[in-house]
């Protein structure tokens, strides 16, 4: 096995109206990607923006990113990315100006005699019933379409108007019906014969095990960057993945 060195991120949330003058999300990510190695490879599990509404929209968070990630080309590093539920309209245009890949809902790497499958998670989230089919709905390609030939400054009071909606709801929400579901967890990862799961959207970090057939299986869950920098890492030629968690400096 020659594997290089693994990172994987979620939840950034990083938006225009951050504060200035203090080391925040943008502070924070930034930073971080400057301290990334050559020649790793990072893995953005969706929700790196609080909000897309089509890659027309620029805006200076979105273009300072994108010459942050192109960067890091330079430096022979790999951007894979996931879509999260907050920027899952993030198209090919947008990744073409960060030199990242666009990769599918659900995704597997090898490890050893198994996989390692990543995904953003809400689909996982099968409990939260008004979610998902608010979920389905949003990404039927028609839709999206449509919602994308209205002007900009539409599109933007929408996508504020939903996260205020969402906000509300998910107030009124149990913890249980909002965090994933254990059968789905484990039909994901029998599908896709593998022992470990990474994936965000919960914004719970932590790593659980349990059972599949007998044998032992990993969930490796990304925290949001709200409070913090939070992260998985696969060291180079390694079969194991640790989660970290530390403040911004």
């Amino acid at each position: 096995m020659n594997n290089p060195v693994r990172y994987f991120i979620a939840d950034i949330h990083l938006a225009d109206n951050e504060p200035d003058g203090y080391m925040g999300i943008t502070a924070g990510f930034l930073s971080f990607l400057h301290t990334l190695p050559d020649n790793c490879e990072l893995y953005i599990l969706g929700d790196l923006f609080d909000y897309w509404v089509g890659d027309d929209v620029k805006t200076n968070i979105q273009q300072q990113t994108a010459l942050a990630l192109q960067a890091l080309s330079k430096r022979h590093i790999k951007k894979y990315f996931v879509h999260g539920n907050r920027d899952f309209l993030l198209g090919k245009r947008y990744a073409q100006q960060c030199d990242m890949i666009l990769l599918p809902e659900i995704n597997c790497l090898p490890n050893q005699e198994k996989n390692i499958v990543f995904l953003h998670g809400d689909l996982l989230c099968i409990d939260d019933l008004q979610y998902q089919k608010f979920r389905k709905a949003m990404h039927n390609r028609w839709l999206q379409k449509l919602f994308l030939l209205l002007p900009r400054f539409v599109r933007l009071k929408i996508a504020a108007k939903l996260r205020q909606k969402s906000s509300l709801h998910n107030q009124t929400k149990s913890e249980f019906i909002m965090d994933v579901n254990q059968q789905a967890v484990v039909e994901v990862m029998i599908e896709h014969n593998a022992d470990i799961m990474v994936h965000g959207h919960t914004h719970k970090p932590a790593t659980h095990y349990f059972q599949i057939e007998g044998n032992r299986a990993t969930r490796i869950v990304l925290g949001a960057w709200h409070d913090g920098v939070t992260y998985i890492k696969q060291e180079q030629n390694s079969n194991t993945l640790a989660l970290y968690n530390h403040s911004f400096k």
